[in-house]
């Protein structure tokens, strides 16, 4: 892989998740800058980014608190061992997609483990994670089913591999 070739990176603003160009560069180029203030890398990083992705006008300041929310969550994790878990179900509202989210928060509250989950119905944004057929898990942006119900022992081995920082 080139490493002059901006990478996309999804971050969550406001009620959306955005692909940005180029934001895990601009986030290692200020995490490694010492006595700079939360603020004035919030607009590092929005400068940066602002030059290789549109930013639809009136948003400016969801941005910034989102790239701020994301630099504050790496700047702490940069002296932690526990890795960030992120599940998506993605499918439209129906009796299969339901029951993959259902045994996603089962597995989560047996394991007693927190994360971020969350269920994407619009079609567009499925088809952007690739997906073709649903219901689809993915934890930690990587897609461990697609077009099956998986079962709960699967659910929770998948859950232990990100933890653990195998997949």
């Amino acid at each position: 892989m080139a490493t002059d070739v901006p990478q996309e990176r999804t971050i969550r603003i406001g009620k959306v998740n955005v692909g940005l160009l180029g934001f895990d560069y601009a986030l290692n180029l200020v995490l490694q800058q010492e006595n700079i203030s939360d603020t004035e890398a919030m607009h590092f990083l929005y400068e940066t980014v602002k030059k290789q992705n549109y930013i639809p006008p009136g948003s400016e300041e969801l941005y910034k608190e989102a790239l701020r929310n994301e630099y504050l969550r790496a700047k702490n994790q940069s002296g932690k061992t526990m890795q960030e878990l992120t599940i998506r179900v993605l499918g439209k509202p129906c009796v299969s997609c339901s029951k993959l989210g259902t045994i996603a928060i089962e597995v989560l509250q047996k394991m007693n483990i927190a994360a971020d989950v969350e269920n994407i119905h619009d079609p567009d944004e499925i088809y952007r994670f690739g997906i073709i057929n649903a219901p689809a898990l993915i934890i930690n942006n990587q897609v461990k089913c697609a077009g099956r119900l998986p079962s709960e022992s699967e659910v929770e081995q998948w859950i232990k591999d990100a933890l653990d920082g195998n997949g």
